[in-house]
C-alpha cells in the first residue's frame, strides 16, 4: 500500500510566508534606541550614599562627558558614571545593563550599583540581590592593573544560570572604567597610547634583515632570557613560602627559558626569518587584517606547555597591547621553522595568529606576557609573570599625515565612540564566551547531528520498535541531564520576546551570541522548523519536555493509570497554549519586563535552570504539572506551553512531510491515533503537525507486523500466495489485481 502524504496547500503557505516576512520587515524598521546620556536620570534617583559609603551628594555633571563628582562634606571622593554611557554591550534582553560606578583619583573603583536592567534570567529566576551583591564585589578593582593586564587582572565571579549577564556587567564595568580613567587622567593612565603617539603605519619598502645577529641588534627580534638562579631568587621573594622551599636544583646559570619573538606578518621580517615558502603559507593562513607573531624558545621551561592539548588554549602566554589582551587557542597556532642564518637551535618554534577583530595594531608597542609556575602542593601552584616587550623598529614604520582638525564630540554615548573599537570589544566578549564552552558546543553539535541523522533515516530506524525506544529514552535522558540540569540550555518564550524587542529597537547579534548553547539550539530549531516542524525541539531537545516524558515512563512502570482525554475536549484544549502565547506577546509589545514576569507560566526556570531551588509557590506549580503529566503524558506540552505554540506558528511553512501514512489510516484503522501519546492524530487519520512531537511511534506502527492491519493483511496475502504456489510477482502494492490471485478468489 503506498503511503498517502498530506501537506499545507501551496497558496496558504505562501500567504503565511508573506505575512511572516512583512512582520520581520516591520520590526527591523522600528525605532532605534536613544543615544542621550542616562547619567542625569540616575543622579536624581539614587542617593550618593547608596553608591559610595559616606558620600552625601553628587556634583553637577561635566559638560564634556557624562561623569559627575561624588561628594562628602564638600570634598570630592571620586567620579560617578553609568557604564552604558560609555560602552554599548547589551544584555541578553537586547537592552543595556545600567550600572553606576564610582572611581577615585587613583583609578580604583570605590562604588558599584546595579541601577536598572531588563535581564530575563534575573527578573524571573535569580534574585536581584545576588546580582547586586556580585556587582558590589567590584569595589576595590584597580583599573591601573586592569590596563596593564589587558582587562584580565581580576577573577570573574560567575553566577550559575546568569553567565551571559555576569559577563556583560563585567565587560561594562572594566571597559567603561578604563575609558573614564583615561579621559580624566586618573591613576596616571592619561589618554590612550594611540592618541599620545604620532600615527604610523607599516612601511611598504622596508629592507629585510640579512641574519639573526642583525635582527637581534636592531630589535626586529626581541628576547626574554631567564636563568634558573633568577627564577629561584624571584620565588624566594614570593608571598608563598612553599614556593621558595622548592627551588630548582639545576646550576644557577642554566637557561630556564630563552624566549624570542618577531612580528612575522610584516613582509620584511617574515620572509627572511621564515623563508619564502613558509611565509607564503603564512599569508594564505591569515585572514584580511590578521597579524602573526613568531615565538621561539629553548631551555628548561616551555612557553607552550601541554595545557593546550587538553583545553585548546595556551595558558602560559598572552599578548597584551594597552587594554587589549589576546589569548591564543590551538586554531590560532601552527608550528614553523626558522630559516634566517645564525638563528639559535631552538627547541620550540611556533606561529600565533592575532585576529584583526581583536583591535591589535602592529604599529604600536605590545608585550608577550609569560606565566611561570611552580608546584607548591599536589593541587596548587605559585605563579610569576614576565614580559617580553616588543616595538617594531622605525625602519618598518612610516608616519601618517596628521588628521584634519575637527570638532571633538564628548564621549557621552556609544554613538560618540569609535564604532570599530566598540564592535571589536563586543566581538571579543562573545568570542570569549564561545571559547570557554568549546566542549559543550561540540557535544551539542554532535547531539544535533545524531538527531538529524535519525530523522533522515527514520524509515530504517523505525523498523525496530526496540531500537526507537532505546534511542529515544537515551536521547531524552541526555537532554534532561546534560542540556538541562548541567548546562541550563533550556529555550524559553522569553528568548522570542527578546528577539522581537531587539529587532524593534536596533538589532544586534552580540546579545544572542553571548550564550553559545542557546544560540546553536535556536539555529537548529530554525532549520528543523523547515524540515520537521516544532517536534524536533519539543519532542527531543526540550529538557522540561524530557523530564515530563521520563517521569511518565516511570509512572507507567508503577502502574499509574493513563487518562485519554476525550477528543472533543482535547481538540479545544489545544487552543489554550496559543491564547497564552498571544497574550504574552501582546504584553511584550507594551512592556517586555511585564511579559517576562508573566512568562513564569513556563516552569522551565524552576525545574531546569534553578534546579528546583526556589520558593514553595514555584515548586508547587511545577509539582502540579509533573503530577498531571503522570496521568496525561506531556500535559504541559499539550495544553499550556507558550513556547510550543510560538514554534508551531512558523512551523506551518515546513517544506517536507516525512511521516508515512496508508490510505486506510483513520478509516477504518485507528491504531496510530489510539497509541499516539500526545493525541496528535485526528480520528479521521491526518497527523496535526502543530501537535506532533516526531516521536516516530506512528512510523514504528507503520512497519509493525503485529499491530498495523495493513501490514498484517499484506503478510497474510503473501502467505496465501506462498501456500498456493503462485509466484509473488508484485510483493507490495496491487496484489489483488494479479490475475492468478483473482482466479483463486484472493
Amino acid at each position: 500500500m503506498t503511503p498517502e502524504r498530506r501537506s499545507l496547500p501551496l497558496g496558504l503557505s505562501a500567504h503565511i510566508v508573506a505575512v511572516f516576512v512583512a512582520l520581520l520587515l516591520l520590526l527591523l524598521t522600528g525605532p532605534v534606541r536613544a543615544q542621550t546620556p542616562v547619567l542625569p536620570q540616575f543622579l536624581a534617583e539614587l542617593p550618593a550614599g547608596d553608591l559610595v559609603a559616606g558620600a552625601d551628594a553628587f556634583g553637577p555633571m561635566r559638560d564634556d562627558m557624562p561623569v559627575a563628582p561624588v561628594m562628602q562634606g564638600g570634598q570630592q571622593l571620586g567620579w560617578a558614571f553609568i557604564t552604558s554611557d560609555f560602552v554599548g554591550t547589551t544584555g541578553y534582553s537586547g537592552k543595556p545593563i545600567h550600572t553606576m560606578v564610582a572611581v577615585d583619583d587613583a583609578a580604583r573603583v570605590i562604588g558599584v550599583k546595579l541601577v536598572k536592567h531588563s535581564e530575563p534570567i534575573v527578573l524571573i529566576g535569580i534574585p536581584n540581590s545576588r546580582m547586586e551583591e556580585m556587582a558590589a564585589g567590584y569595589v576595590g578593582l584597580d583599573l591601573v592593573a586592569e590596563a596593564a593586564a589587558g582587562g584580565s587582572a581580576h577573577d570573574l565571579n560567575i553566577i550559575s544560570g546568569a553567565t551571559v549577564t555576569v559577563m556583560v556587567i563585567d565587560d561594562n564595568i572594566v571597559r567603561a572604567g578604563l575609558r573614564v580613567a583615561r579621559a580624566l587622567g586618573l591613576g596616571g593612565l592619561g589618554a590612550d597610547a594611540a592618541e599620545a603617539a604620532p600615527p604610523r603605519e607599516l612601511a611598504a619598502d622596508a629592507a629585510p634583515v640579512t641574519d639573526w645577529a642583525e635582527a637581534e641588534g636592531d630589535g626586529t627580534v626581541r628576547r626574554l632570557m631567564l636563568t634558573v638562579g633568577e627564577v629561584n631568587e624571584a620565588y624566594d621573594a614570593h608571598d608563598d613560602l612553599r614556593a621558595a622551599a622548592r627551588p630548582l636544583p639545576n646550576d644557577p646559570e642554566t637557561v630556564f627559558i630563552d624566549m624570542q619573538a618577531a612580528l612575522v606578518s610584516v613582509p620584511a621580517i617574515g620572509q627572511p626569518i621564515l623563508g619564502p615558502a613558509e611565509y607564503a603559507n603564512v599569508e594564505s593562513w591569515l585572514d584580511q587584517g590578521d597579524s602573526a607573531v613568531a615565538i621561539a624558545g629553548l631551555g628548561l621551561y616551555s612557553f607552550k606547555g601541554s595545557g593546550y592539548v587538553r583545553g585548546g588554549i595556551f595558558d602560559r602566554i598572552q599578548l597584551i597591547q594597552d587594554d587589549i589582551s589576546v589569548r591564543f587557542r590551538d586554531r590560532q597556532h601552527r608550528r614553523t621553522t626558522i630559516a634566517l642564518t645564525g638563528a639559535p637551535a631552538f627547541t620550540e618554534m611556533d606561529l600565533f595568529r592575532i585576529p584583526a577583530d581583536s583591535g591589535f595594531d602592529p604599529a604600536r608597542p605590545f608585550r608577550i606576557q609569560l606565566l611561570v609556575h611552580r608546584d607548591v602542593s599536589a593541587l596548587e601552584k605559585a605563579f610569576l609573570t614576565y614580559d617580553l616587550g616588543y616595538q617594531l623598529p622605525e625602519r618598518y614604520l612610516t608616519p601618517l599625515p596628521p588628521p584634519e582638525a575637527a570638532p571633538v564630540a564628548a564621549p557621552s554615548a556609544p554613538a560618540a565612540m569609535a564604532d570599530t573599537d566598540e564592535a571589536s570589544a563586543q566581538a571579543a566578549l562573545w568570542k570569549r564566551a564561545w571559547d570557554a564552552k568549546r566542549p559543550q558546543i561540540a557535544i551539542v553539535a554532535i547531539m544535533l547531528g545524531v538527531l538529524t541523522a535519525a530523522f533522515f533515516f527514520q524509515e530504517y530506524l523505525s523498523r525496530s520498535e526496540r531500537a526507537v525506544r532505546v534511542f529515544r529514552l537515551s536521547f531524552l535522558t541526555v537532554t534532561l541531564v546534560v542540556l538541562g540540569w548541567m548546562w541550563n540550555a533550556q529555550l524559553s518564550v522569553v528568548n522570542i520576546f527578546a528577539l522581537f524587542a531587539s529587532m524593534r529597537e536596533g538589532f544586534s547579534w552580540q546579545a544572542f551570541l553571548m550564550d553559545p548553547l542557546t544560540f546553536i539550539l535556536w539555529f537548529g530549531v530554525a532549520a528543523a522548523l523547515i524540515f520537521w516542524g516544532r517536534g524536533a525541539y519539543c519532542g527531543w531537545l526540550c529538557p522540561f519536555g524530557a523530564l515530563q516524558e521520563l517521569t511518565n515512563q516511570i509512572g507507567r512502570k508503577l502502574r499509574i493509570p493513563q487518562i485519554t482525554v476525550p477528543w472533543f475536549i482535547h481538540e479545544r484544549a489545544w487552543a489554550v497554549k496559543y491564547m497564552i502565547f498571544l497574550g504574552l506577546f501582546g504584553v511584550s509589545l507594551a512592556s517586555l519586563e511585564q511579559a517576562e514576569h508573566l512568562a513564569e507560566v513556563e516552569p522551565f526556570k524552576t525545574a531546569i535552570i534553578l534546579n528546583f531551588q526556589r520558593s514553595w509557590p514555584f515548586l508547587l506549580y511545577v509539582g502540579a504539572l509533573l503530577v498531571a503529566g503522570l496521568f496525561i503524558e506531556r500535559f504541559f506540552c499539550r495544553y499550556l506551553c507558550p513556547l510550543g505554540a510560538a514554534l508551531a506558528i512558523p512551523a506551518r511553512i515546513r517544506m517536507f512531510d516525512w511521516l508515512k501514512r496508508y490510505k486506510e489510516c483513520g478509516n477504518p484503522c485507528q491504531t496510530c491515533g489510539n497509541e499516539c501519546f500526545v493525541q496528535a492524530i485526528h480520528p479521521e487519520g491526518p497527523i496535526n503537525p502543530n501537535e506532533c512531537l516526531n516521536c516516530m511511534h506512528c512510523q514504528v506502527l507503520y512497519h509493525s507486523e503485529k499491530k498495523c492491519p495493513v501490514v498484517i493483511k499484506r503478510l497474510k496475502r503473501r502467505k496465501t500466495i506462498a501456500d498456493s504456489g503462485v509466484p509473488d510477482l508484485t510483493p507490495r502494492a496491487g496484489l489483488s489485481n494479479h490475475p492468478n490471485l483473482q482466479a483463486k478468489g484472493i
